[in-house]
């Protein structure tokens, strides 16, 4: 049974958010403002939040910078709710770390598939048989950390930025498609325009710094992690 915490200031859909979690066998955790949610979040430590963007208290984005600034939540998966749909907010809400992106009014039944569908892709990553710590070449990650360093220096990556740099490095030497990203990435966020991929991966590269070069582009098809330091280099 995962448990998750819905933090939202409409009374009468916190009920039916908390209802339905519990038809679907989460445990459920609700709180109506911000300050109660980063409180439950930080002692309860659930496996996933449904955030609402326009709280009365503090912003719901404000609330997922802290929760991913924090090393006690920075992992727990977070979906967003809001009534806002453009996508320029959806592209904010991922900047910030949200794992997906949910604009009301939604159907209960679809909000509950994406809860699955992200408790299931955090499983997955759980059960990787990869290694917590990542030495390549001028490139270092700390998986559990959620950190990364180049040439000895730490890099401030987002949430998401750090997805995006574990999901091509644990898939080096393999072309990833930008609809492959999107899927893998960003979830199951299909009206996210592909340029969303691009944009993110440009800003990666600018941060890796040193490390830029051991992401290429495969043009008309998508990015790659190269398989070896060295071939960077050549």
């Amino acid at each position: 049974m995962s448990t998750v915490l819905a933090i939202e200031d409409e009374s009468d859909l916190l009920r039916v958010l908390e209802y339905n979690l519990t038809q679907a066998g989460h445990e459920a955790l609700v709180a109506d403002s911000g300050r109660e949610g980063l409180r439950i979040a930080r002692e309860k430590r659930p496996d996933l939040v449904l955030l609402d963007l326009m709280l009365p208290d503090i912003a719901g984005t404000e609330v997922c910078r802290k929760l991913r600034s924090e090393p006690t939540t920075t992992g727990i998966p977070i979906i967003m709710l809001t009534a806002r749909g453009e996508e320029i907010d959806r592209v904010l809400g991922f900047e910030l770390g949200a794992d997906d992106y949910v604009v009301k009014p939604f159907s209960v039944r679809e909000l509950m598939l994406r809860i699955q569908a992200v408790l299931r892709r955090g499983e997955a990553i759980g059960e990787a048989p990869t290694e917590n710590t990542v030495s390549f070449g001028c490139l270092e990650i700390d998986r559990q950390a959620y950190r990364a360093w180049v040439a000895g220096n730490e890099i401030d990556l987002t949430a998401l930025e750090f997805k995006l740099l574990v999901t091509l490095y644990d898939r080096r030497n393999r072309v990833q498609t930008r609809a492959t990203l999107l899927d893998d990435v960003w979830g199951i966020q299909a009206d996210i325009n592909t340029r969303t991929v691009d944009t993110h991966v440009k800003r990666l590269r600018e941060k890796l710094d040193d490390a830029r070069d051991y992401v290429e582009t495969v043009r008309g098809v998508g990015y790659r992690f190269v398989n070896s330091p060295v071939e960077a280099e050549t």
